[in-house]
């Protein structure tokens, strides 16, 4: 299997390569440079302009082999074991049994006129390996095994595995059906059942979530024990999650740094992932920058030379919280019937919606998946009917090439030249590529300088990059790491993972601008977030919204885990609402609590409003008003919330975990409706009450005898005061009493026009349901 596999599946996804511990301990520090907008690590600099050409080729060449390497790595399994100890045995290889028992094998040797380097099952119905222990085999029939009859059979079982975990690995990345996945599932089963490792690793995951097998912690807790003992990263990374969560084990945070550990050891980036986000937030360890730097720069490394020219797929943050309240809003989904509709007007000949669907169906989001296809067949509509966007856009997928497009300089350059004669800022960029690398045209760096100048003075993030890249790496123009850094905050500004990579890269060295790792540590995080395990964040929606509560919570823990603050804020939101049973009530508001604090701490306002709430309401920890103030005058303070404001706001009226203080109660009253629209109805009402009470307080305050016994009735009203109140007296009572008879003589006439039917309730089978 290639990369396909690692691409095709979501829990290949979650480690898409595994680090030679070479990888591992390189020093990153001595020097940088750009390439294709990316700054790479070496041992040195170099400023002529042919010198970083050739860097960029054998950097290529570097990475291609590279990945060779690592996807032999991630391929390898028991099979493979065995035949490395058979390679290395062969200087020594004793025939067992046979006719030469005791006999050093020699290699090559004769068999039916055919020379054989190794050993053999040729001329055997059972399949056992075997060797000659002279040079020709018919003279001499000296013979014997190279292995014992149980290592055959593991052998075979070992290649019988495995063409089983082949052929579901096959089914699996062909189809997209969930009824062919849950079937390649059975298979890639089986071949757990026989040891497989790789397939012990996918059934693993797919038991821990979910994924087309039935949710099975305790049997996806069993495989990553076995998986670890053998020293798979992957089960030791999903072992301490188990731990830190307290899944189907006793939470112990000591344990899962263990495993953590040895998980990132084993070149797992996940792992890694996790170790730079605990060491950034303290978590289990002690708070330290230089240790956070060192893992978000790894797997950072590996997240940027997966990036292509059309930038991945884009990841959906989905807040379930504000999903809930206003469905569709929040999350930046396209309803069905709205994709629909872009469809008809694409098919009418509305080139915007052709433009609009193709980039959808380029990059995938919002509710769409990634389809090439669908993509380079709207662009092509586009592009005939002369828009200059989809002309470049195609010049981008011909650039690329993919399973639909070949990959084709010379037709990438016509639709870039095309696009760029109209102006347009992405056929400048990809024309900049093109003269900067010499796809399809000599190389001419005063060319690509020129286009990616016009392509940034338009504002497009990738001329703005590879303009930033050109400064960096003094290409084509003196090196100013000032411009470099300018242009790279541009793009940055536009979303480019690339733009954050090298900022990264510039603070994390100190390069044009002064070192700071906490801003470096900051930029790599979210770098390493769009990574492949990103997808993880859809999938775990899509469980929660088809009902499957213990499925999504189970995989927002782990990219809660990893750092994502959506994914904690999300599982504290399913905690909170009581929906996930897979965790036991008595712990639910405590792991709550725990997650909601991580999202507060990396800046989410709702999150540390409801960790003022919890402490106010004594959830999952003790009521303490001092803490639940400390936290409503934090979010109130820094990010200016109204519900933070107007709570406080009821902490000074009530005078809870602070001194009643009635003034400030409406000072914070009044903000609160200053800071949201929202909050103007609930503050009007509570000012209100605020009044009321403040009239109590100012009446109970005073004595009303005494100033009633000051009031001098003859002095203020006149001497005969008396007899001005009874006259008033009289004409209300006269007053009442014509009212009341003339309503008397009006129920007679009344009744002789329509008699009057009384209502009735109507009987308790016919009434609404509640």
């Amino acid at each position: 299997p290639s990369l396909l596999d690692e691409e095709g599946n979501q829990d290949e996804s979650l480690e898409p390569k595994t680090l030679s511990a070479e990888d591992q301990v390189k020093d990153h520090s001595a020097g940088t440079r750009v390439v294709a907008g990316q700054i790479f690590l070496e041992s040195g600099k170099s400023d002529s302009q042919p010198d970083n050409e050739k860097n960029f080729h054998s950097h290529e060449e570097e990475k291609e082999n590279s990945l060779e390497e690592l996807n032999s790595l991630e391929m390898s399994n028991l099979l493979d074991k065995d035949l490395e100890e058979a390679e290395i045995q062969r200087p020594a290889l004793t025939a067992i049994g046979g006719t030469a028992d005791g006999e050093p094998c020699h290699f090559p040797f004769l068999f039916m006129e055919k020379e054989y380097a190794e050993c053999t099952a040729d001329g055997r119905e059972d399949g056992r390996l075997w060797c000659a222990t002279t040079y020709d085999y018919k003279k001499d029939q000296k013979w014997g095994f190279c292995e014992t009859e149980e290592q055959s059979n593991k052998r075979r079982q070992m290649q019988e595995a495995e063409e089983v975990y082949q052929t579901g690995m096959k089914i699996l990345n062909e189809s997209s059906k969930k009824a062919q996945k849950k079937e390649a599932y059975q298979y890639l089963l089986k071949a757990a059942d026989m040891n497989h490792t790789k397939a012990m690793e996918k059934v693993s995951y797919a038991l821990l979530f979910g994924d087309y097998l039935k949710q099975n912690i305790q049997s996806s807790k069993e495989l990553f024990e076995k998986l670890t003992e053998e020293g798979s990263p992957k089960g030791q990374m999903a072992l301490g999650f188990l731990y830190a969560s307290g899944l189907g084990v006793n939470s112990s945070q000591a344990k899962a740094l263990v495993y953590y550990t040895f998980g990132a050891l084993g070149g797992n980036l996940i792992a890694h992932m996790i170790l730079g986000y605990r060491y950034w937030a303290g978590i289990g360890v002690l708070q330290s920058c230089e240790s956070a730097l060192t893992h978000y720069r790894l797997v950072a490394n590996h997240v940027a030379s997966d990036i292509s020219l059309t930038g991945g797929t884009v990841v959906q943050r989905i807040r379930l919280a504000d999903e809930v309240e206003n469905p569709g809003m929040a999350s930046g989904m396209l309803e069905e019937d709205l994709i629909q509709y872009y469809q008809f007007l694409a098919e009418k000949g509305d080139v915007q919606a052709q433009v609009g669907l193709g980039q959808l169906h380029l990059h995938g989001g919002r509710g769409v998946e990634q389809n090439h296809q669908r993509a380079f067949e709207y662009f092509n509509q586009a592009a005939n009917a002369g828009n200059s966007h989809a002309m470049a856009f195609l010049g981008k997928m011909y650039s690329e090439g993919s399973d639909v497009v070949p990959q084709s300089n010379e037709t990438a350059l016509q639709y870039f030249k095309k696009a760029a004669d109209m102006g347009n800022p992405v056929g400048q960029s990809g024309l900049g590529m093109a003269y900067l690398y010499g796809r399809g045209v000599p190389v001419n760096y005063e060319l690509a300088l020129k286009y990616f100048q016009k392509a940034a003075e338009q504002g497009w993030v990738d001329g703005q990059l590879q303009l930033g890249s050109m400064y960096y790496n003094g290409i084509g123009v003196k090196r100013d790491y000032k411009q470099a850094l300018k242009y790279f905050n541009l793009a940055s500004q536009g979303g480019h993972i690339l733009a954050f990579y090298n900022l990264a890269q510039m603070h994390a060295t100190g390069t044009g601008v002064m070192r700071s790792c906490h801003t470096a540590v900051e930029l790599f995080k979210n770098v390493c977030e769009r990574g492949r395990w990103s997808e993880r964040l859809m999938t775990a929606y899509n469980s929660y919204k088809d009902g499957d509560s213990n499925s999504a919570v189970v995989q927002y823990l782990l990219l809660a885990e990893q750092g994502y603050e959506v994914a904690q804020s999300n599982a504290a939101f399913i905690l909170d609402q009581k929906e996930a049973s897979i965790v036991g009530e008595n712990e639910t508001y405590p792991r709550a609590l725990l997650h909601w604090n991580r999202a507060a701490s990396q800046g989410y306002t709702v999150a540390r409003i409801k960790l003022g709430d919890y402490h106010f309401y004594g959830f999952g920890t003790d009521v303490d008003y001092e803490t639940a103030f400390i936290h409503y005058r934090l979010a109130s303070e820094q990010q200016h919330s109204a519900q933070a404001m107007f709570n406080l706001g009821y902490m000074h009226e009530k005078g809870l975990g602070i001194k009643q203080d009635i003034h400030l109660a409406k000072r914070f009253y009044d903000m609160a409706a200053e800071a949201s629209p929202d909050a103007q109805v609930p503050v009007f009402l509570a000012l209100c009450k605020l009044g009321v009470i403040y009239s109590l307080q100012y009446i109970r305050e005073i004595n009303i005898r005494e100033i009633f016994s000051h009031i001098d009735m003859d002095q203020l009203l006149g001497p005969e005061w008396d007899l001005y109140l009874m006259t008033i007296i009289a004409l209300l009572l006269g007053t009442i009493i014509a009212y009341r008879q003339r309503q008397h003589q009006a129920i007679p006439r009344a009744a002789g026009l329509r008699p009057a039917v009384p209502q009735q309730e109507p009987p308790p089978e016919h009434q609404p349901p509640q």
